[in-house]
């Protein structure tokens, strides 16, 4: 049997569409990733992503890189905790009012985890992913969050020409992703 060569089993828990993104950034950023779990609310979401995901990273003279077998397809509220059993690396994109409770049992097993933004919509689930937060530290374990533009090195140029003051005295502004 041919060992497999990958370091880093991914799991996803929220297979809209940026679930499904996400998931492919993550397998993008190194060949050493392998998707091995995937959980939704709904199951019809759950596999269009996974097929979707498997279109493009399972070519025929390849080892496949999205290797979610059915036993590892989780339907409902509480699949985000299997996901997190078999998985080094949890990738959280549900919808924002899970995530804290999500994020808590993630850094609880341990696992290294990339979450969406927002991290919370209110107050108890705030002062919950700062309780994770400590905790993966305790841990030496990574949290990421998904804000791309503090991470954008284009952007970031722009954003310190606009503080040193290039275009001058800001009276305005208006903003959107794109």
């Amino acid at each position: 049997e041919t060992q497999r060569p990958f370091l880093l089993k991914v799991g996803l828990v929220g297979c809209g569409g940026r679930g499904t993104g996400a998931a492919s950034q993550a397998l993008n950023a190194d060949s050493g990733v392998e998707l091995v779990a995937m959980a939704d609310a709904f199951d019809d979401r759950l596999q269009s992503s996974r097929a979707r995901l498997q279109r493009q990273f399972n070519k025929d003279n390849e080892i496949p890189r999205v290797n979610v077998v059915d036993d590892n397809c989780f339907v409902g509220f509480d699949a985000y905790k299997q996901v997190v059993e078999k998985s080094d690396v949890v990738v959280l994109a549900s919808t924002p009012h899970f995530r804290p409770r999500h994020l808590k049992a993630a850094v609880e097993a341990g696992k290294h985890v990339f979450c969406e933004k927002p991290v919370g919509v209110d107050g108890p689930g705030v002062r919950s992913v700062l309780e994770s937060v400590q905790k993966a530290r305790e841990n030496n374990t990574s949290i990421v969050s998904g804000l791309c533009w503090r991470y954008h090195h284009g952007k970031r140029a722009v954003f310190d020409q606009i503080k040193d003051g290039m275009i001058g005295d800001i009276v305005s502004m208006q903003c959107s992703y794109m």
